[in-house]
């Protein structure tokens, strides 16, 4: 059986974004099988992220997974800080409109337009963030931790991304994130530059193997 990589996440979009960095990974990392929770033969219950920030949550899940799939596990915690709102939603991201499952992150946009529909077109900047943590399940390994800055819209465009992807606006490519293709949003996002910056770290331990 080929070395498991166990991505700690249930979100289908995104176990796609970090195969999609894999799969162009070089050395041992290529021989890795990338799994994600739903893969999992009995996923655990599911961890209770109550760190007080992205860094706590990421090395908390990394730890709990590891440990349930006795693997070597990637686990992020991401979210939007909106400036007019000091920096809400943040950790509280995937939970901000106190709806889980389908309809989650229609209800988390809504719940954001409503809160800035007084804030002026000028001041409507915020950042995408990005903890990403690697873990066995005795020992946290690695933390990076990235992040992008990008402009909020007053309604939602394009249908290519998730959460908060078709409100978060590029100026420089004048599209949402939900609007960017793969290559270009792997390119540029918080995950996929805190995840390479991962990749990295990890191809230059290729001891992790003999764990994975």
């Amino acid at each position: 059986m080929p070395n498991r990589l166990l991505i700690a996440t249930g979100n289908a979009g995104k176990v796609k974004e970090i195969r999609h960095e894999l799969a162009n990974a070089d050395g041992w990392l290529s021989s890795l099988a990338v799994i994600g929770l739903k893969d999992l033969d009995a996923p655990p219950p599911e961890c209770v992220e109550d760190r007080a920030t992205f860094t706590g949550n990421a090395m908390k899940k990394a730890r709990y997974y590891a440990a349930h799939a006795d693997c070597l596990t990637l686990a992020d915690d991401s979210g939007l800080c909106v400036s007019a709102l000091n920096d809400a939603p943040g950790v509280y991201s995937a939970r901000y409109a106190g709806v889980t499952g389908h309809g989650a992150d229609e209800a988390n946009n809504r719940k954001l337009l409503a809160a800035m529909n007084n804030v002026p077109d000028d001041q409507r900047q915020a950042r995408f963030v990005c903890a990403m943590a690697l873990a066995l399940p005795d020992a946290d390994i690695a933390v990076m931790l990235d992040e992008v800055h990008g402009v909020m819209l007053r309604a939602p465009r394009g249908a290519n991304g998730f959460g908060y992807d078709p409100l978060f606006f590029f100026p420089e490519f004048n599209q949402t994130t939900a609007e960017l293709d793969m290559a270009t949003k792997s390119r540029i996002s918080h995950r996929g530059k805190a995840l390479r910056r991962m990749l990295a770290w990890m191809q230059e331990h290729p001891s992790l193997a003999e764990t994975a």
